[in-house]
């Protein structure tokens, strides 16, 4: 299976043009590691001009504008799917499901204004949730399409013109949900521009911006509250994870495994709440590895686009250096990896790993105690997610309660979270603030209490 890429394009007051800044990078089929085209950016003055035509722009963008924005992205879900594959590396069959949620974000958006979700009104007195205004979309590359859909819908539900940036290793998906979003909102309510870290800054540092919401690294995410912090401009931070599996004594074995197989390789690792440390009693680490070894020896590694391919490669060539590099001496790799391509094999590392890896490598680190294992979980700065393994359902949710994270699973590691309308918050340096369906619409607006004096009294006075 092969996939034919769309010509690079970006999208300003409602024109598509074509981006004409060298960046320096080419873009690789992550399976062969061969180049196929340059990484390019939208040139300053168009992103000026994005900027600019944000600022004016206005618009109602109502519920029934938003489910036909799904309705028309549902002919597009295959081709959105192998092109985030064909980019990232991710097998078909993983952003085939992630996929789903382009359409479910802008389903879920229309379905919160339906309920009321910019208005609380308190016994006579209106309160109004009101777009913050210019709102910027800052997208990483492993799920790219998924992600611009959730924070667009929610930025056009709340009323905000939206510029969409997605990273320069991964910008072709984008491009058919610009498409069809373009096409059925006001004029000037959505852009898309293209581009790296100095298309980033350019946009970040433009006071007309009046909230950011930016999913990446911890470097990329500080230099967003940095430059936000004196403008007292609100952002939205999700900055990755080095997440912990604790395994419990009474932990079953094949359950045990399946979760940090499953957590390994998920995105080929290449997400933010994969596996980067595994907690296992001393008495049972030897057997624990040993279970999760053959689950990843029994993986069918292979190009992205083939539908039997249980594992792919990396990104980019650049990344898989930077991964293996970080491997070091005392490692275990499962699996027999193609000659060719950006690939990794899952390694299990014989330490623990104090920063995020962002690839299919986790750290070993045996302890004595239950108690010493909640102190290990919660000794890394991080605190996106969780995931706790136990045969006892009322032991391990007593000990997930302990553990300084976001979200804490139970016996579970699916890429999703354990419900559509629960937030997705980050703790220490996983991020500022809360996302979510109903969290991340709220993000771009702020309250207006409106109402007249003495018609509101508090109950018992």
């Amino acid at each position: 299976m092969s996939i034919e890429l769309p010509r690079l394009a970006d999208l300003v007051d409602g024109q598509w043009g074509t981006p004409t800044v060298d960046l320096g990078v080419r873009l690789e089929d992550p399976a062969t590691g061969a180049e196929v085209a340059a990484a390019m950016a939208t040139s300053s003055s168009r992103i000026d001009e994005a900027i600019a035509v944000a600022d004016r722009a206005s618009g109602d963008v109502a519920p029934d504008i938003l489910d036909g924005i799904a309705e028309d992205l549902e002919g597009h879900l295959e081709r959105i799917a192998a092109l985030d594959a064909a980019a990232t590396g991710v097998p078909i069959t993983q952003t085939r499901l992630l996929a789903a949620l382009v359409t479910a974000s802008f389903r879920l958006a229309a379905g919160q204004l339906r309920a009321g979700a910019r208005r609380a009104d308190r016994e006579g007195v209106q309160v109004h949730r009101l777009p913050l205004g210019p709102a910027l979309c800052l997208v990483p590359w492993n799920a790219p399409a998924p992600m611009a859909a959730h924070k667009v819908a929610s930025a056009l539900a709340a009323g905000c013109p939206v510029i969409l940036k997605v990273s320069e290793l991964a910008p072709h998906s984008a491009i058919v949900l610009a498409e069809v979003v373009a096409q059925r909102v006001p004029p000037g309510m959505f852009q898309l521009v293209q581009g790296g870290a100095a298309a980033g800054a350019q946009l970040v540092s433009d006071p007309r911006i009046k909230a950011v919401s930016f999913t990446g690294g911890l470097a990329g995410g500080r230099s967003v509250a940095t430059v936000s912090a004196p403008l007292l401009r609100p952002c939205q931070l999700e900055l990755g994870g080095n997440n912990p599996l604790l395994v419990l004594p009474d932990a079953d074995l094949d359950t045990a495994a399946h979760m940090a197989a499953d957590l390994l390789t998920t995105l080929n690792g290449q997400w933010c709440r994969a596996l980067g440390r595994l907690l296992v009693p001393a008495g049972r680490a030897m057997e624990v590895v040993a279970a999760i070894g053959r689950r990843l020896e029994a993986l069918r590694m292979g190009p992205p686009l083939d539908p039997e391919t249980e594992f792919g490669p990396l990104i980019h060539s650049r990344h898989a250096r930077t991964v293996r590099a970080a491997c070091g001496p005392g490692h275990r790799s499962f699996g027999a990896t193609p000659e060719s391509g950006n690939y990794v094999a899952p390694t299990l590392l014989a330490n623990d790993l104090s920063e995020e890896m962002f690839g299919p490598v986790a750290g070993v680190v045996a302890y004595e105690t239950v108690e010493q294992a909640i102190h290990l979980a919660n000794a890394v700065p991080y605190g996106l997610e969780g995931y706790v393994c136990g045969t006892d359902e009322e032991a391990a949710l007593a000990v997930a309660q302990r553990i300084r994270a976001g979200e804490v699973k139970v016996n579970g590691s699916a890429v999703t979270s354990l419900h559509m309308m629960t937030p997705r918050p980050a703790w220490g340096v996983s991020g500022l603030g809360e996302e979510g369906t109903a969290e991340t619409l709220r993000f771009f607006t702020g309250a207006r209490v409106v109402g007249v004096e003495g018609r509101f009294a508090l109950h018992g006075s």
